[in-house]
């Protein structure tokens, strides 16, 4: 994929994904700076999952050496993007360090920061889904499908929760279809789990290399339990991580991390929703929180996660880019 990597004649912020037209931040972003006071503008920068290190390479020194490239977002290739590129970042922030991948590119001065927000960005929308106290009266299990970065920022964000005090799952299950990242995942878990001097953690690690072996954990689940698709099927990829014989627990959740793309899980979790009294979520207010926090970080802004300010650029957001379902 070839990117135009020309000086910038404004401030501009830059989008690091695979099909970055298709978003509707290239629609929101303009709202939303003109209301946030932010004289800026936003391109996007495509590359290949997994892409060549050099690519990554490229961006990030063009960024770092351009005085009105303000940062990034990052998705899809936060893990292997600061592989390529660690020696290019003046600091890191700390769940940068500790997961080793960043999703937000900034400046502080001459410097280059790199951060990692996924972590607080799904944990605000985990809880704008579920609510205090769920886990604890329903008994309710979680499934994780997928155990790249967005499943490492859900695992630390769970961990945080335990170590506060907060309610659980009684048992959180992470399958993968390869075992060198559900290798990763387990790895960092249990540091992270040792150095929050977190006990009672239910955690069950799943080598899933076939749709049939998910749909044979999601039949065995407990009714009420959640089910998260943060493998990047549907949107980065084709397809979900399940078959259409999957059978989703009585009254239980489903959240697909994505909002757009042709979201197959989403639509069989739709189809079984009267029957089986599911509640489902999408991935657009994870888009709202993931973008506001990396753009509060570029320009350096205070913007706030919930109140009045956040509700008119949920508004603004819906009223300009919220995406049609067949729309890809």
């Amino acid at each position: 994929m070839a990117n135009n990597y020309t000086k910038a004649d404004k401030a501009t912020m830059y989008f690091i994904g695979v099909t970055t037209g298709k978003s509707s931040i290239m629609k929101v972003f303009p709202e939303w700076a003109e209301y946030l006071g932010i004289d800026a503008e936003i391109k996007g920068f495509d590359f290949k999952p997994h892409d060549n290190p050099s690519s990554y390479m490229e961006a990030v020194k063009f960024i770092k050496d351009d005085p009105l490239s303000m940062g990034a977002l990052v998705t899809t290739h936060k893990l292997d993007l600061l592989d390529a590129c660690r020696s290019e970042f003046d600091g890191l922030g700390h769940y940068a360090k500790e997961l080793h991948e960043i999703s937000s590119i900034s400046k502080r001065g001459k410097e280059l920061w790199g951060h990692a927000k996924d972590p607080i960005t799904v944990g605000l929308s985990f809880e704008a889904f579920i609510k205090d106290g769920y886990w604890k009266e329903s008994g309710a299990e979680m499934l994780i499908l997928g155990a790249g970065g967005s499943s490492l920022a859900l695992m630390t964000y769970l961990i945080g929760r335990a170590r506060d005090g907060r309610d659980l799952p009684s048992k959180i299950i992470i399958n993968n279809r390869s075992s060198r990242r559900l290798d990763e995942l387990h790895r960092h878990a249990d540091k992270m789990i040792a150095e929050a001097g977190v006990t009672g953690m239910n955690l069950e690690f799943n080598l899933c290399p076939e749709l049939e072996d998910n749909d044979s954990v999601v039949s065995g689940l407990k009714a009420g339990s959640l089910i998260v698709n943060a493998t990047g099927l549907g949107k980065d990829g084709p397809g979900s991580p399940l078959t259409d014989n999957a059978v989703f627990p009585e009254k239980g959740l489903a959240w697909e991390f994505n909002y757009r793309g042709d979201l197959v899980f989403l639509d069989q979790a739709e189809a079984q929703k009267k029957s089986k009294k599911l509640t489902i979520e999408d991935g657009w207010i994870y888009f709202i929180h993931g973008w506001t926090r990396v753009i509060a970080e570029v320009f350096h802004r205070d913007i706030p996660t919930e109140g009045p300010v956040f509700d008119e650029l949920c508004r603004i957001a819906a009223r300009v880019g919220a995406p049609v379902k067949s729309a890809v």
